[in-house]
């Protein structure tokens, strides 16, 4: 699996998930993953076109929400949808699946 993909001028990132004993912990690390992952790939969270966002349990959404709110580019917000899901492991609380435009 790759863990980011370009196509042109788009960069579609694999899901990230976070570490961490609780959700914030574990949204601040996927979110320093997809940092470094759009980075590396040429891009930057101000280029995010969409994000998807899964939370394990909807009862934490406004845990990962404040995380989002203050790591997003105010001037540039994405796209963006969220949902309960059920992830890879127990242990995950989150996940995020991104699409960016190259710088």
């Amino acid at each position: 699996m790759s863990e980011a993909v370009i196509h042109g001028d788009t960069i579609y990132l694999a899901g990230q998930v976070g570490e961490g004993p609780d959700m914030t912990r574990q949204t601040q690390s996927m979110l320093a993953e997809v940092d470094r992952l759009l980075d590396a790939t040429g891009s930057s969270k101000s280029h995010i076109l969409s994000a998807q966002i899964w939370v394990a349990d909807m009862a934490l959404f406004n845990e990962m929400n404040a995380v989002w709110d203050a790591w997003i580019d105010p001037e540039n917000p994405p796209a963006r949808a969220c949902g309960e899901s059920k992830l890879a492991t127990p242990d995950y609380l989150v996940e995020v699946i991104i699409v960016a435009a190259k710088i």
